[in-house]
């Protein structure tokens, strides 16, 4: 690894597995010090584990991160074992079983929109005037590829994720000049836990559609990571507010 991110301190929620560990292991191998936050305490201890076995610096950290009190006291205790924050991955997420409107119950509703669109605001708003402070800082958002077109999820999912991306593009508008940068990662098909809950809940149209991608095949969490050290790193300073689709081509066909 060439270290592109030495010295970088960064918070990856959602970290206790699929891209949200890949991202996090990726990110520590290039020379960042990361906090490993998730709802399961137990797999970010995982992950962490799996960092310092590849000689990385990680601290786990359990965190509900639809939940204010929860979010904040853990990028309270984030920052003061990495000795602040510089990069926020919000990555953690869960799915809606491809619920169509009149099947979404307002407390699926609320469960969706709280870990997917809400904790974005929640974390932002904790770490954002750790950047300021400094006077730099990357914010990286996952959004899907039903942050573009419908039948990536149910109702609550892609209203969600589309709500990732407005968020994104706002927070760049709002906040470019002082000198940060956020962009949002739009996946489709990955290789993880979810996507196999995709297969099993999905109808046999969305999975058909995944199945036939140009590509062939699924993408792995590591090509995920990859893009998300590529906006993290400084080969991305010039890019602001974009959304960038990574799905094997599902979304052309």
């Amino acid at each position: 690894m060439n270290e592109r991110l030495s010295g970088r301190k960064v918070i990856v929620t959602g970290a206790g597995s699929g891209m949200g560990r890949a991202i996090a292991r990726r990110f520590a191998a290039e020379g960042a010090a990361v906090a490993v936050l998730d709802l399961n305490a137990e797999s970010a201890q995982e992950t962490t584990a799996l960092i310092a076995t590849d000689g990385g610096t990680a601290r786990a950290v359990a965190v509900d991160v639809s939940d204010a009190r929860s979010v904040d006291a853990a990028v309270a205790e984030s920052s003061q074992a990495l000795g602040g924050v510089d990069t926020l991955v919000n990555n953690a997420g869960i799915l809606d079983g491809y619920a169509p409107l009149l099947d979404t119950s307002e407390e699926l509703w609320d469960r969706i929109l709280g870990v997917d669109l809400k904790s974005l605001f929640l974390m932002t708003r904790a770490t954002l005037p750790l950047m300021l402070e400094s006077g730099a800082g990357t914010v990286i958002n996952m959004s899907s590829i039903a942050g573009f077109v419908a039948r990536g999820g149910g109702a609550a999912y892609t209203s969600a994720k589309h709500g990732v991306i407005g968020f994104t593009k706002q927070l760049s508008a709002d906040y470019g000049r002082a000198g940060i940068r956020a962009n949002a990662i739009c996946p489709g098909a990955v290789e993880t836990s979810m996507t196999r809950q995709i297969l099993a809940e999905g109808d046999a149209a969305v999975i058909e559609s995944i199945n036939a991608v140009p590509a062939g095949r699924h993408a792995q969490p590591e090509e995920i990571a990859n893009l998300a050290l590529f906006l993290a790193s400084e080969e991305s300073a010039f890019v602001h507010g974009a959304a960038y689709v990574i799905d094997g081509g599902w979304t052309i066909v």
